[in-house]
């Protein structure tokens, strides 16, 4: 590239910049606030962990695995990965810190950039942000129902509607190593190709996720997890049925519904929006019994989700909805001298320790620039005052809704500004 040429993000990777990065603070942060309400304490992820936590945490049969993950070698050629999913990294980081020897569950949310190299579309990125949740340490439906609940409660705090949440049980260890014979005896019946051929042997549940026209009308007719679930597995999934029904939250069950990674297992979930045409997923989880002691920890169960904020906001798009205010502050100061810089750059001091959002139009501009920067900005007051208005001890309050101005004493301006936002 040459020195002429300006850089651009790289593909796939979105920019938020203001105003629009005002609904993508107001998307994340509604997500999590359902979250924080049932008390789930924060957790932050380091970007990139070791290659084989995701290697055997995520299955090395999936498409996140074997196509998708940024891989490469650090400075002393270790093998590390930009993390394409959160769930693996929290439960290193709870088995690490020893989290899961204190009281159970341990209640986590967290929020962020995740990495997965696809092909860039609307809605699919290879620098995905995304909310997530999880429960670790308790294996009990009423948790199941909680944590899906607060994904459905966070969407709707947003103002979403038009979301379906699917739900169906991947069955246990005393169900689904006979599901998976029967399921590869299936299979392995079809004309299928050498690469699905292999996947079926690998993880045959996978081949039921091919999108595939092809694949999909061959599998129409094979057998499925919840008409094979055992005793226990069934009740399981009948009570977490029973508590969303207690707490309203409106579901489908979806038979077919495989999630793309390896972990899932009892009740496994996603939130559709089909207003987002192929790319429909805004989010989802499940149960995922037996993964810490796959990464080494205790035999702990454990359940959790992913919601999409790129997604999100897709979503309300499609709805004609917004979120949050592009409004950047509250209060915009326009001095016109040097003695009403220095005195409005100390009454911008005064307000910001108070609360209100303030900024100053800098760069000595003339009232009219500075009066445009000042609707620009969103503010809903302008502080405007002049040297001489200094000398007098006034400084003007102006509505930028009404235009109405007034003039009131500068030692009582902040008073008078905090005042008009109660």
């Amino acid at each position: 590239m040459s020195e002429s040429q300006s850089f651009r993000a790289p593909k796939g990777i979105p920019d938020y910049l203001p105003p629009d990065s005002a609904q993508f603070v107001a998307v994340r942060d509604g997500l999590l606030a359902a979250a924080r309400l049932a008390g789930y304490g924060d957790v932050e992820l380091p970007i990139f962990e070791e290659t084989a936590l995701f290697a055997r945490g995520v299955g090395e049969s999936t498409d996140v695995v074997s196509k998708e993950m940024y891989t490469f070698a650090d400075r002393g050629e270790r093998s590390v990965t930009l993390r394409p999913e959160g769930t693996a990294g929290v439960m290193r980081a709870v088995i690490e810190h020893g989290l899961d020897r204190g009281a159970l569950p341990v209640k986590l949310c967290y929020s962020g950039p995740f990495f997965r190299y696809e092909r860039p579309q609307a809605g699919r990125y290879r620098q995905l942000q995304q909310v997530g949740v999880e429960a670790i340490g308790v294996d009990d439906p009423a948790l199941d129902a909680e944590v899906i609940a607060i994904a459905d409660a966070g969407f709707r705090s947003l103002g979403l509607d038009g979301f379906r949440l699917e739900i169906t049980s991947l069955g246990d260890d005393s169900c689904r190593p006979a599901y998976r014979e029967l399921l590869q005896e299936f299979l392995f019946g079809l004309d299928l190709d050498e690469v699905t051929r292999a996947r079926a042997q690998i993880n045959p549940l996978r081949v039921l996720d091919d999108k595939r026209p092809e694949i999909k009308e061959m599998t129409a007719e094979a057998p499925l997890m919840l008409d094979h679930l055992s005793e226990d597995a069934k009740e399981h999934f009948d009570s977490v049925l029973g508590y969303l029904d207690a707490l309203a939250v409106p579901y489908v069950i979806n038979p077919r519904m495989v999630r793309g990674l390896d972990y899932y297992t009892k009740t496994t979930f996603e939130f559709v929006h089909d207003g987002l045409g192929a790319q429909s997923g805004i989010g989802g989880g499940g149960r995922y019994d037996g993964l810490m002691s796959q990464l080494g920890g205790q035999d702990l169960s454990g359940i959790g989700f992913g919601l999409g904020v790129d997604r999100t906001m897709l979503a309300l798009k499609a709805e004609g909805k917004t979120v949050g205010s592009p409004a950047r502050v509250d209060v915009f100061c326009v001095p016109l001298g040097e003695q009403a810089k220095l005195a409005l750059v100390k009454v911008a001091a005064s307000l910001r320790s108070s609360g209100v959002r303030v900024d100053l139009a800098y760069g000595d501009r003339g009232v009219k620039g500075a009066m445009r920067a000042a609707d620009r900005s969103g503010a809903t007051l302008a502080l405007v005052a002049g040297d001489r208005d200094i000398e007098a001890g006034t400084i003007g309050v102006k509505n930028l809704s009404t235009g109405e101005q007034v003039d009131v004493a500068a030692d009582t301006v902040v008073a008078e500004v905090i005042s008009r936002f109660g």
